[in-house]
């Protein structure tokens, strides 16, 4: 993932390149694997490691200071800086566990704690591949309308993570949030953009342990895996609690 691309690479690789390469499970091995020519299937969404209403156990710590300094992109957040609980998503945009994480855990979680000043979530790019590299790239131009243009790429994720032709896909997807061709192409080209982007995975594998999709860091905690309502609401309700 290190060497860099020619102006139109990008756009040509999300165009071409076949289905199975990109419905992988949510690792980098995985991922690896798909690339070697080697039969993959999409991951089933993940199901609860305990009962309702217990916390999981966090499988490690890191220090939140560090963890929330300033890389070569900004944060993109949601919530109140000053909220008691700071959740960190690393995700990629066609791993299949991270959308199920943001379809079905997200709003109730951002309805229940986010919205009301109890947790902010703040989001980092883990892009396992190009395609995922595009979603966010094209998430980054898209300005205020980030969140949105995560959660449609999320909820549209079959369209163009697994059809044989993404470019398509991304550039009706991208008109919704107001982009031209011209500028579709722009945002696809821009290796700034894509560096940075790369940047951010590389920080958070190097400094944070990060090799898996979705990782959450919650007041510090590591948790691994599309968190549920209830497993996310314990861990939150427990350090507000605390």
């Amino acid at each position: 993932m290190s060497a860099r691309f020619s102006r139109r690479s990008m756009l040509s690789t999300i165009a071409l390149a076949p289905a199975a390469v990109w419905l992988a499970s949510c690792s980098e091995s995985d991922a690896q694997t798909a690339n070697n020519g080697e039969a993959t299937t999409t991951a089933p969404a993940a199901t609860p490691a305990v009962p309702a209403a217990n916390a999981p156990e966090a499988s490690g710590t890191v220090d939140m200071n560090k963890l929330l300094e300033a890389g070569q992109l900004p944060d993109q957040q949601l919530g109140k800086a000053d909220a008691p609980v700071t959740i960190v998503e690393y995700a990629s945009m066609t791993c299949p566990h991270c959308a199920h994480f943001a379809e079905t855990t997200l709003p109730t979680i951002k309805q229940k704690y986010i919205d009301s000043g109890k947790a902010r979530l703040i989001m980092r790019e883990f892009a396992f591949d190009p395609r995922a590299e595009a979603g966010f790239m094209l998430a980054r131009c898209s300005g205020d309308k980030y969140f949105p243009m995560i959660d449609v790429l999320f909820r549209q994720q079959a369209q163009w993570a697994g059809g044989d032709n993404a470019r398509d896909a991304l550039l009706q997807l991208s008109k919704l949030a107001g982009f031209t061709q011209a500028s579709f192409e722009s945002c696809l080209t821009d290796q700034k953009l894509l560096d940075q982007i790369r940047s951010v995975k590389d920080r958070a594998a190097n400094d944070f342990g990060v090799d898996s999709t979705p990782t959450f860091f919650i007041n510090g905690k590591v948790y691994k895996g599309a968190l549920t309502v209830e497993q996310m609401s314990a861990i939150i309700d427990g350090l507000l609690a605390a």
